[in-house]
């Protein structure tokens, strides 16, 4: 399956509405054994609207509980096995679930992309330590946009004015940013084991970024295993890494694009043109309901 050829002419899936946010069969056709994953007290879920930092703080977490026991995992698993992605079901690779039950880790780091509604109940009943990273949509919809010209796990993305309507309409899979975003931030309020961080805080103090998560997870690294961290996973050591960037997953053709593209805060702004930003905050004002929720396009 890893050849060019496979990877490049697998059909695209089509959305279709599954109890009300549009998604494909690879992330529903195991829903049944997704919903019934049997979560543990110590398991630590990492949530993201896609493209929204998920791998750059599931190896973050993996650096910090398990970079000084086992380094040679870093350069042995792809982060995609290390930390998989709990709804995945592709018939070319071992399905999110059997990868997650199977993991020797404690704690399993697991990922996933679910808006609040769809997460197994398990985690919520077993009181899991959960991480939820939001982006700003500009540069959400701009990364997520490249991501689906690469991957043939997503629909059809069109040109960018088209995607950039779907975006707006919610016509994306896992549906609405702003349903996505704001689903988590309003869990958050009733669920105490929920840490929420932005993509921009970590873009701009990593360091700063990984004290607080460490505050959240009981962890106290000592001061120069955080610098190591913190240096591991900065965006251009990452995009070299042959185990954190994807380059060895299936399905994803990078003659069309990496899967870590630049990474910056504010690169929206070489994509959108002066009416479609107009456009975009329009939109925004009438979707973003929750002042409490705050995001910045720009740091």
């Amino acid at each position: 399956m890893s050849s060019d050829s496979k990877k490049v002419n697998m059909p695209r899936p089509e959305l279709f509405d599954f109890h009300g946010v549009p998604m494909t069969h690879f992330f529903t056709d195991d829903w049944e054994n997704v919903q019934n994953f049997k979560a543990r007290p110590d398991d630590i879920l990492i949530a993201t609207y896609p493209k929204a930092g998920t791998t750059w703080v599931s190896y973050i977490l993996d650096l910090l509980y398990f970079g000084q026991t086992s380094p040679e995992r870093q350069t042995s698993i792809p982060i995609y096995e290390r930390v998989p992605y709990l709804e995945l079901n592709n018939p070319n690779v071992i399905s999110g679930k059997d990868l997650a039950d199977n993991l020797p880790t404690t704690p399993r780091l697991i990922k996933t992309h679910f808006p609040v509604q769809f997460v197994p109940k398990s985690f919520w009943e077993q009181n899991c330590r959960v991480i939820y990273v939001a982006r700003n949509a500009k540069d959400n919809m701009v990364s997520y946009f490249h991501f689906n010209c690469m991957t043939r796990l997503l629909p059809e993305p069109g040109d960018w004015s088209s995607f950039y309507q779907k975006f707006l309409d919610g016509k994306v899979l896992y549906g609405s940013w702003y349903d996505h975003v704001s689903g988590w931030w309003k869990k958050k309020m009733t669920y105490p084991n929920l840490h929420y961080m932005c993509y921009e805080d970590l873009s701009e103090d990593t360091g700063r970024e990984v004290d607080k998560l460490c505050s959240f997870l009981g962890l106290s690294p000592s001061a120069e295993f955080k610098e190591k961290v913190v240096n591991g996973v900065q965006f251009d050591n990452m995009k070299k890494n042959q185990m954190a960037n994807y380059s060895t997953f299936p399905a994803m053709d990078f003659n069309i694009c990496s899967f870590m593209r630049k990474g910056k805060v504010g690169d929206w702004k070489n994509h959108f043109t002066v009416a479609q930003n107009e456009g975009f905050d329009e939109d925004y004002k009438k979707k973003m309901k929750d002042p409490t929720l705050q995001f910045r396009n720009e740091i």
